[in-house]
């Protein structure tokens, strides 16, 4: 059996947050079920990060780089409505094949405005940091015009909204929106 790095154990320890945050949230997810997701211990768990909001920390921030990575590899080299067609049916793809992400995301936005209105600021700056990033990577293609930018992110944030509340693909709320990026039926687990 070959013996995990400690690079590699957080990577793991990050990817097992990931999926406990998106189906618990933040204040309904215990370190425990981190850290028996990924088969260590809790006192293991916090040589690694220093508590449960370092582990969120770190779990926003991928959610947030992969999301990126993936609209960024999308529109390489196209522009306009090619790169619009080519990011939107990218996401579309990852939030079905892989619901975690999609769920994430708004349990990262639920944390954001529960720590903010507690005067806790630092997720929060995290996470409009990662926007930012996200919303550059977008506006890149679009020849960085501001109105294909706002709305290219605004019909993401309305597929984010209507993904989670569980509308079918064939309903009619999805006409209208990019037709190729129309939320497509979760695989049965």
């Amino acid at each position: 059996m070959v013996r995990m790095s400690a690079d590699e154990r957080r990577e793991s320890v990050i990817r097992a947050a990931v999926h406990e945050f998106a189906r618990g949230g933040y204040y309904g997810t215990s370190t425990e079920a981190i850290a028996k997701r990924v088969g260590v211990s809790q006192p293991y768990l916090f040589r690694l990060f220093s508590g449960k909001q370092a582990i969120f920390l770190a779990a926003a921030e991928l959610c947030l780089r992969e999301t990126r990575d993936l609209f960024a590899a999308a529109a390489e080299g196209l522009q306009g409505e090619e790169a619009t067609q080519a990011m939107a049916n990218a996401y579309t793809r990852l939030i079905s094949e892989d619901p975690d992400k999609l769920q994430m995301q708004l349990q990262m936005y639920v944390t954001v405005a529960a720590a903010e209105a507690a005067g806790d600021h630092e997720l929060g700056e995290l996470v409009r940091k990662g926007w930012m990033e996200l919303w550059d990577t977008v506006h890149v293609p679009f020849g960085g015009d501001i109105g294909e930018t706002t709305t290219f992110m605004a019909y993401g944030m309305l597929i984010n909204t209507l993904a989670a509340m569980g509308f079918p693909p064939e309903h009619r709320v999805w006409e209208g929106l990019y037709p190729t990026a129309r939320a497509k039926r979760r695989p049965e687990k």
